[in-house]
This record gives structure tokens, sequence and C-alpha cells, in this order.
């Protein structure tokens, strides 16, 4: 069963790239984790909101992944450019018309 996490991040202002540029950064181990994609974007009309979408194994390979030392880091050190408002949905993906 795949897992989809779809969500949304509000940065402070002015720290959208910085956000977006740290969600970029290789994570070694995350495709060992589960992680089937990952994917970050932006929306002009909403100025300091990155999007995040991610599919996984399971709901349980998304959760073991929040253990990794490597997400650990890298959650500590966007917490500070994060207005701490987030958004988003989880769901069990039942299939695609691409495949």
């Amino acid at each position: 069963m795949t897992f989809a996490n779809i969500g949304s991040l509000v940065a402070k202002p002015g720290q959208r790239d910085a956000v977006v540029s740290l969600l970029l950064r290789p994570m070694d181990g995350l495709e060992e984790a589960g992680c089937l994609q990952y994917e970050v974007g932006v929306n002009d009309d909403s100025p300091d909101t990155v999007f995040v979408s991610e599919l996984w194994e399971s709901p349980e390979a998304h959760q073991a992944s929040l253990q990794l030392d490597i997400v650990r880091a890298a959650i500590a050190e966007a917490m500070p450019l994060l207005t701490g408002e987030m958004g988003g949905h989880q769901f069990t993906v039942l299939g695609s018309p691409l495949r």
C-alpha cells in the first residue's frame, strides 16, 4: 500500500527560499527508509508557503523516517525559519491512470 503525505509549511517572511534549499538537500537513507517520491514546490500566489508531496511505501515507513538522524537535523534547522503554520493531508494511494 502506497502512502501519500501532501503538506504545506509557511516560512517566515523572506525565508521561503532558505526552506526550499534545505528541503532539496540530498538526504541519504530516505529511499532505504521507504520514500518513493519527495517533491518540493512553491506557488507565487503564496509567497511564504512551501509545498511538499511525499509518497512512501507505508505510513509506518513515513513515521520511522522521522527518527532518522539526518531528518531530525533537517527539521531542527528548518524550525527557526518557519512560522509554525502547517497544513496537509495524508491518504492511501489507490492507483493512477499512468500506471
